[in-house]
């Protein structure tokens, strides 16, 4: 996209590395309690907030509960899902609006990989697979949090053997709004031999949450190839290329337009939920997808430095959820692109590795980047 012919520019920066950056003073961050959690543990929500942009997140799940930005027309909305309280995401964790995942996110086949010659059983919470870390993932759980400039850091010990995983991991998360951009950055390190695959899963509706679905946005996805998969929803291991198929992303394509087609892996997955095989070198930053709202002129451009990237068109909302200001969440009502290593890597010896190893430093840069034209 041409960003000098953008009216307004503004990113929302993912990162999961070490990125030097610019501390802006005009940043404010302001925080205030959000409840208790069922066993009564406090929970607290940080307002980030500067000339053309709000962003709250709280400290249960290091949840991006709200970001609100401009359209073409300078009018801002709110344009993630969540909820107005806690209760709300205790009662519907399912869909994981807006939340951090691990240890490891999207699916690990069978609920089980093999480490160093051990097998490691894991809670199955996804027809026999093990779903974004298990029944008590990282988005369940309540981060310590303290300031820092133009934001917040993160904080959270997963023990080993918490939900099957080995190794006590240390995850470090920093969200920053800085010079009109939101820097998350991961890191994480290990005591012992583990898997860990870190992402965030926000759902995104340009138009503005609860408004509409988002069949009618026009997506594109740097990828020739994607990961196909089984019934189960777990990746075959092979790579297959996109062309002359619903997954050919190549250029700015309606996403509706063959959501509904004749093909056997829509039907498995009741829509777009795979992930594609990004083209850059491995470990490279680069542009993966970029999402264009033509009702509000709103523009998403997805950078990182992952592997691949999970598009999902939010096939498992069905309209019984009441989210913030009362809306409900129709089927395909928002999407979300994580940014992650492939599905059950673990289990595959073909895709990229996701093993940390003590010493190590976990590190991964995914960036979020909003216009609009």
């Amino acid at each position: 996209m041409d960003w000098s012919n953008a009216g307004w520019k503004f990113a929302l920066i993912v990162a999961v590395s070490m990125l030097p950056f610019h501390v802006e003073a005009k940043t404010q961050v302001t925080k205030q309690p959000f409840g208790k959690t069922t066993d009564g543990t406090p929970v607290e929500i940080y307002t980030l907030k500067d000339a053309t942009a709000e962003v709250r997140i709280m400290t249960y799940g290091g949840i991006v509960q709200t970001v609100k930005i401009p359209d073409r027309k300078g009018k801002m909305a709110d344009v993630v899902l969540g909820f107005d309280s806690l209760e709300g995401y205790e009662k519907n964790p399912g869909p994981y609006f807006g939340a951090l995942i691990g240890r490891y996110a999207n699916r690990i086949g069978n609920g089980e990989f093999k480490l160093d010659g051990h097998t490691y059983t894991l809670p199955k919470n996804d027809h026999g697979n093990t779903l974004h870390g298990g029944t008590r993932g990282f988005d369940k759980v309540v981060w310590k949090a303290k300031e820092i400039p133009g934001g917040i850091e993160l904080t959270h010990v997963s023990p080993n053997g918490d939900q099957g995983f080995p190794g006590t991991l240390t995850a470090v998360v920093k969200y920053t709004l800085v010079g009109h951009a939101l820097h998350i950055d991961y890191s994480a390190t290990t005591d012992k031999d583990t898997v860990v695959n870190l992402t965030n899963h926000s759902y995104w509706n340009l138009s503005g949450q609860g408004n509409g679905t988002i069949l009618h946005d026009e997506l594109k996805i740097n990828a020739n190839d994607f990961t196909p998969i089984n019934a189960k929803l777990i990746p075959t291991g092979v790579l297959e290329p996109v062309a002359g198929t619903p997954f050919d992303f190549r250029k700015l394509t309606v996403i509706g337009s063959r959501i509904n087609g004749n093909n056997q892996q829509l039907h498995y997955a009741g829509g777009y939920d795979f992930n594609w095989v990004l083209d850059k070198p491995a470990g490279a930053f680069g542009e993966a997808a970029e999402l264009y709202d033509p009702t509000s002129g709103r523009v998403l451009t997805v950078w990182t430095t992952q592997p691949g990237i999970q598009f999902y068109t939010g096939n498992f909302l069905d309209g019984t959820i009441k989210g913030k200001d009362g809306k409900v969440y129709v089927h395909r009502g928002a999407l979300a692109l994580e940014t992650q290593h492939y599905p059950d890597s673990p289990n595959q010896p073909k895709f990229p590795s996701a093993e940390l190893k003590p010493g190590q430093h976990y590190h991964q840069v995914t960036e979020f980047r909003f216009s609009a034209r």
